[in-house]
């Protein structure tokens, strides 16, 4: 059988273009769902090679006896792509703390308890990959996505502290950091916290505004993130981090030349807390 990867949420977007580009080369694919519909639609683009398992990834037990099931019936997992996800948006002040522990529990819990369900088949098999999609905004900021950005920003640490632990079993992990892409990211999948505060008119209705009328026009192709990310799993020696999209590229090397500079001109002090030998 060709080789397997575990995708979470194959229904749309980014997920269901790095399914398609896998089946269209060859690659057997295991896709979470939320609905019958969709676990009948998914089935049937490639009877033998796409699997649909409808799942809630922040039931961790469930996610849990899903992969070994899927060990059991369907075959090794080879690759595991942690994609299911959502954005919610919403200054810090305005949004609820409800708002922010429903972001941690799927896009930072979800994706550890995936983890956490191959990593024993993977590190038995001494082989393997987990490939964690993030975002450019976990290397990165801007306004009105904080705990998005927070979670985003978890699971990276996540990742580059689990690719430093697995490496000698031969698994590799890769945080996968996309830019803006034609998904539903920013439009249905979105939460959006109400705006409740008149002090943010200012900075925040304009990136509001600007978000939603992108919605649906991003340069970013999910299909070719998909080709990308096979690129990735070919590689015998796939990096810790890749960023998908030129976007992604100009947004995330600002912020880091930001920080260089910022740290830069703070040296003296950073350096100043030392006791003196």
């Amino acid at each position: 059988m060709s080789k397997i990867i575990f995708i979470t949420g194959v229904s749309s977007g980014l997920g269901r273009g790095m399914a398609k580009a896998a089946l269209d080369h060859g690659y057997s694919v295991v896709g979470t769902v939320r609905k019958d519909t969709d676990q009948k639609e998914f089935n049937s683009l490639k009877p033998g090679s796409s699997f649909a398992k409808i799942l809630d990834i922040t039931d961790s037990k469930k996610v849990f006896s899903t992969i070994a099931e899927v060990e059991k019936e369907i075959g090794p997992i080879d690759v595991l792509i942690n994609n299911a996800g959502y954005g919610q948006e919403g200054t810090i002040e305005e949004s609820t703390m409800q708002h922010l522990r429903d972001q941690f529990e799927v896009n930072v819990f979800g994706v550890v308890s995936a983890i956490k369900g191959v990593l024993p088949f993977m590190r038995q098999r001494r082989r393997g990959h987990i490939i964690n999609v993030t975002s450019m905004g976990g290397l990165m900021t801007i306004p009105g996505v904080g705990f998005y950005h927070g979670s985003k920003f978890a699971v990276e640490g996540i990742t580059g502290s689990l690719a430093k632990e697995v490496k000698g079993f031969g698994i590799h992990v890769t945080a996968l950091e996309p830019g803006q892409f034609r998904t539903d990211w920013a439009g249905r999948s979105m939460v959006r916290a109400a705006r409740t505060i008149s002090d943010y008119d200012e900075l925040f209705a304009p990136i509001r505004a600007a978000r939603e009328a992108k919605s649906g026009k991003q340069q970013g192709d999910p299909y070719k993130a998909g080709l990308a990310v096979l690129k990735l799993i070919e590689s015998s020696k796939p990096p810790t981090h890749l960023i998908l999209g030129s976007d992604g590229l100009e947004f995330v090397r600002r912020d880091l030349k930001a920080l260089e500079t910022e740290i830069a001109e703070w040296e003296d002090v950073s350096r100043s807390t030392n006791f003196d030998e």
